[in-house]
């Protein structure tokens, strides 16, 4: 689902004039996030959306605030998310759900990166991450490496990692290990790996 789509879909919510002006202050204010997000669920219900099947209107409207941040935004607090479990045992976050299907250039995916929140950086990782262009993709994979996520969450991890990711870890395995503290396993053996493919000099 796109922004547009699900701002249609949430044209029957109880408060409408509070998403629009959630909506607005978010833009404005960033830091307003963190307090608009859990009241969400409170104005705008959380009943299913006929025009948007699976989704429910706190969760359109949580996805919305997210890609009304404005594009400069530095990392911010991560909001509360609103977290539930599904039958399934899952965790169910609207930001989560968003990056499973988002096109290119999603702001909910690129916030979602850039939080501390390990849950929204995997599900960034996930099939999102083919939208995003190599330099960003080996940052966005240090980050899983610095925040505890594993590797395991990103999409496509073989196949694109390369030499410069290689370089990139060395580097941080290095830094880690001045510092008497080891890369987490699931990444000294990716480093092994990439290291063990690259040509070797003469």
């Amino acid at each position: 689902m796109t922004p547009d789509s699900l701002r249609a879909a949430l044209r029957g919510v109880p408060d409408p004039d509070w998403l629009d002006t959630a909506l607005r202050r978010v833009t404005a204010e960033p830091t307003e996030i963190t307090r608009l997000f859990p009241a969400a669920g409170r104005r705008c219900g959380r009943g299913a959306l006929p025009d948007a099947p699976g989704w429910t209107a706190d969760d359109a409207a949580r996805v919305l605030l997210l890609t009304a941040l404005p594009a400069t935004t530095p990392a911010t607090p991560t909001p509360s998310t609103g977290t539930a479990t599904r039958p399934s045992g899952g965790p169910c976050c609207a930001p989560c759900r968003c990056c499973r299907s988002a096109p290119p250039g999603c702001r909910c995916c690129t916030t979602a990166i850039r939080t501390n929140d390990t849950r929204l950086v995997a599900a960034a990782l996930g099939p999102y991450a083919r939208h995003l262009d190599p330099a960003a993709w080996r940052q966005a994979v240090l980050k899983c490496v610095f925040s505890g996520v594993p590797l395991a969450a990103v999409a496509d991890l073989d196949a694109r990692a390369d030499g410069e990711l290689a370089t990139m870890l060395a580097a941080l395995a290095e830094e880690r290990h001045a510092a008497g503290r080891d890369l987490p396993a699931d990444a000294t053996d990716l480093l092994h790996r990439l290291t063990a493919a690259l040509p070797r000099e003469a």
